[in-house]
């Protein structure tokens, strides 16, 4: 494949986002990929580190030396440590690269790191607005910001799928979060509604019942797909949430119902880590359902 540009990128955060997008990128030829994550001197950062070696990255020893010459980072960690990871990298940053910041935070934290970084990147605000499987590195993004109109046509020759949806920062973000106070929201509702008909052993009456109101939904299904979400990656969406509640609260928005989803993500997080939990995964909502009641009955 005939490529103009191939960029040096670096990864600020390597886990399942990070390493999504950069193996897809490596299979798109791009072929000078660095990574750092603060857990690569961690025991927990063995599993990064292999998947970055078995996808031909080079994994790096700080985040200075991931974005040494590099011509593009992309910042992919906890929503927690978003401008923590900017300032990690902001003094060793030459040649006025690429920021591609794809943390699920606030219009408000997107504005103090573009501050940040102001001067020394050409920052990018980016909202993954998909899971990052299977599409990996073409899973659907928006950007915005002034750099995003510039940025484009680079990553769309990396095969990237992308909308600039604004030339001011914050913009996606604020898509990202407020859409999230319906997505993750609703993976919380179903959760509290189909535990209480587990309980009341009537699971089927009740998704049933539901398809008087929305008869082109199937809720079963719903359900399988929601709540195998929560248990797998709760903890990571209630950060998001966070977020969300922050980007409300930003709008004059009393978050009152996404705290709450907050504590019934944050809470599965810790279930679905349980092994009588996770063992159900792959077996539907009926199996999930037992398993979480059972769990929650001995908390």
């Amino acid at each position: 494949m005939t490529r103009r540009n191939t960029p040096r990128i670096s990864f600020i955060g390597f886990g399942e986002a990070g390493q999504a997008i950069a193996s897809g990128l490596r299979e798109e030829g791009i072929e000078q990929i660095a990574a750092w994550d603060i857990l690569f001197p961690q025991a927990e950062g063995a599993k990064l580190k292999a998947a970055g070696e078995q996808m031909g990255v080079r994994l790096a020893r700080s985040a200075a030396d991931a974005v040494a010459e590099t011509d593009m980072v992309i910042s992919a960690v906890t929503a927690a440590s978003s401008l923590e990871a900017a300032q990690s990298v902001a003094p060793h940053l030459s040649g006025n690269p690429w920021y591609l910041d794809i943390n699920s935070v606030s219009p408000g934290r997107k504005h103090a790191t573009e501050k940040l970084l102001d001067g020394k990147a050409r920052y990018v605000d980016v909202a993954v607005i998909a899971p990052i499987h299977p599409k990996r590195h073409k899973t659907p993004l928006l950007i915005a910001g002034p750099y995003a109109g510039g940025v484009a046509p680079l990553l769309e020759e990396m095969e990237m799928k992308l909308k600039v949806v604004s030339g001011e920062t914050g913009k996606a973000a604020a898509i990202k979060m407020i859409r999230s106070v319906m997505i993750k929201g609703l993976e919380a509702l179903t959760l509290e509604c189909f535990l209480a008909a587990e309980r009341a052993g009537l699971v089927d009456e009740v998704a049933v019942s539901m398809q008087n109101n929305y008869p082109t939904l199937d809720f079963k299904q719903i359900a399988d797909y929601n709540i195998e979400r929560m248990a797998s990656h709760g903890e990571r969406r209630a950060a998001e949430m966070e977020e969300s509640c922050v980007t409300l609260r930003e709008l004059g928005i009393d978050p009152a119902m996404t705290e709450g989803t907050v504590r019934r993500q944050r809470e599965m997080g810790r279930i679905g880590k349980g092994e009588a939990v996770r063992a159900t995964l792959d077996a539907g909502h009926d199996a999930m359902l037992k398993a979480i009641s059972a769990a929650k009955g001995d908390t």
